[in-house]
């Protein structure tokens, strides 16, 4: 370890508040992991993994507790290949899974590969080149939730899918009306999904086509039918109800909600089945790419998605347990974690996460991202980072916060001088990988890190060639075949209790007289 790096106090007076940590202090508060053992202990080579807060490219001293991490670094800093690449390889061969997003498809291709070899499943959402990869449904695991007597776990699944597809239109808007109904008509359309369609036609394909302008006067008479006694019977009368222009608009914000999936049809297939199971990633060695294109943003709200379903089913997997922790702990890297749209509770997870042996790594540029995405919910996600992790940056109000948490030290005739100035912090040596660490509870240390191409028992391991989306057959779900099966009282009205269209009649209307058999 080049002891040269660490910085030591440069007052005398023995009544400073802070100083730099020690090499042993740092060493003592973390786990020691031998890069180059090939001896295998449990489900891997290293008896520990985390984030390295020391690291010479043959050992490195790692966080190994249930700890978050915050990185911060402007464009350029290098924060992927010093920690980011870094970690994913640690975790692939201290056996931990890890869901990543990958801006780039960088971090897939510099770690997959070594994962691959160590017997991890991996699984790829490939957004920048679609029709390579794997296949995932968001609403496959509601369906099953929801014909699992879970139907509360399954709501909120939908639930969050809604916030996802309807997060655009809030953010470019100060009325968030069109928005807020257009959600409502969603989700009746899922509700009708869930409760009337098979397995396979509970899907995205499935999901659009009853959005879009074909099955509105279908809808307005299912919605008729089912009446206002259940939650979607709600969602519909508040957005059916309105004037016919009203109603026009909403349907137009809906339309606008959904036309990424209309208009991208391979998309659309690749969201209508899924190839991977997410109840696994906390029960079994997973490697989950996330990869989306770093130069637009029309599909990081899937990556919002797909980050919160994971969490929320591996907080259902953890109760099953009787520590109520995940068997395999589950590691989330967001890289460019300011760039996708707002994960809704994130603050609530970051703060319930460690319980169930979950650990977030958050990646950003700045602190005014961070607060601009999350306004007041910022300090909370700060507040459960153990871990702050500084490169470089220009924005003032984050040298001031990084300077002032350091401390201050007073010379011999008392004056006081923070422990590191923000002009210091403009000046950490990029070339030598040079980062400030702000770990746990320690003091303060500032160290230089290797760049990946340094760690040699990382390299050389191709990442697997992405495959073809197999695409399977997607059956249509008719909704006039519904309403006429219900009509005819081939099946109860949904949403009823088992209740037939006859009884819901005659209940209605009390000189109803059944003459043909026809209702």
């Amino acid at each position: 370890m080049n002891n040269e790096t660490f910085k030591y106090s440069r007052y005398i007076n023995i009544n400073q508040e802070t100083r730099w940590a020690t090499i042993d202090e740092i060493k003592s508060s973390c786990h020691r992991v031998d890069l180059n053992s090939d001896f295998y202990i449990g489900d891997g080579f290293y008896s520990g993994g985390g984030i390295p807060i020391l690291s010479n490219a043959q050992e490195a001293y790692v966080d190994n507790k249930d700890t978050h991490t915050l990185i911060f670094g402007a464009t350029g800093s290098k924060k992927t290949r010093l920690f980011c690449m870094p970690l994913l390889n640690i975790l692939s061969k201290s056996g931990e899974s890890f869901v990543v997003a990958d801006p780039k498809g960088e971090l897939y291709e510099k770690t997959s590969g070594l994962a691959e070899k160590n017997g991890y499943k991996i699984v790829v959402l490939n957004f920048r080149d679609i029709g390579k990869g794997d296949m995932w449904n968001p609403l496959s695991l509601p369906f099953d939730l929801y014909h699992n007597g879970d139907k509360e776990a399954a709501v909120s699944l939908i639930n969050d899918f809604i916030a996802a597809i309807s997060a655009p239109a809030r953010e470019k808007t100060t009325d968030i009306y069109w928005a807020e109904m257009a959600s409502a008509f969603a989700l009746g359309n899922l509700y009708t999904l869930l409760e009337c369609g098979k397995k396979k036609e509970c899907n995205i394909f499935n999901f659009s086509r009853l959005c879009s302008g074909e099955n509105v006067g279908m809808l307005q008479e299912f919605a008729r039918i089912i009446g206002t006694n259940s939650i979607p019977g709600i969602q519909y009368s508040m957005v059916m109800n309105t004037p016919e222009k009203t109603f026009a608009c909403i349907l137009s914000t809906l339309f606008s909600m959904v036309r990424i999936f209309n208009t991208r049809p391979m998309l659309t297939e690749m969201l209508s089945a899924s190839s991977f199971d997410i109840r696994r990633f906390g029960r079994e060695k997973t490697a989950v790419y996330v990869i989306v294109p770093d130069e637009k943003t029309t599909y990081h709200f899937l990556v919002t998605l797909f980050i919160k379903q994971v969490y929320e089913i591996q907080v259902e997997e953890a109760h099953k347990e009787s520590t109520h922790k995940l068997p395999v702990r589950l590691n989330f890297l967001l890289d460019e974690f300011c760039n996708i749209p707002k994960i809704p509770d994130m603050p609530a997870m970051v703060s319930a996460a460690r319980s169930r042996n979950m650990r977030f790594y958050l990646v950003a540029q700045s602190m005014h991202q961070l607060k601009s995405k999350y306004k007041e919910d910022a300090e909370t996600i700060k507040g459960n980072c153990e871990n702050w992790i500084f490169l470089t940056s220009k924005e003032l109000s984050l040298l001031n916060e990084i300077s002032e948490l350091c401390g201050t030290v007073y010379s011999p005739d008392n004056r006081p001088r923070r422990l590191i100035s923000v002009s210091e912090l403009q000046r950490l040596d990029k070339s030598t990988g040079e980062a400030l660490i702000m770990h746990a509870r320690q003091y303060p240390c500032i160290s230089e890190f290797p760049d990946i191409q340094s760690y040699t028992m990382f390299n050389g391991f191709a990442p697997p060639p992405f495959l073809s989306v197999k695409i399977p057959e997607i059956p249509v779900f008719m909704l006039e075949n519904l309403i006429f099966d219900i009509r005819h009282c081939n099946i109860p009205v949904p949403f009823t209790n088992g209740r037939y269209y006859y009884d819901e009649i005659k209940e209605k209307n009390e000189n109803f007289e059944e003459d043909d058999g026809k209702y």
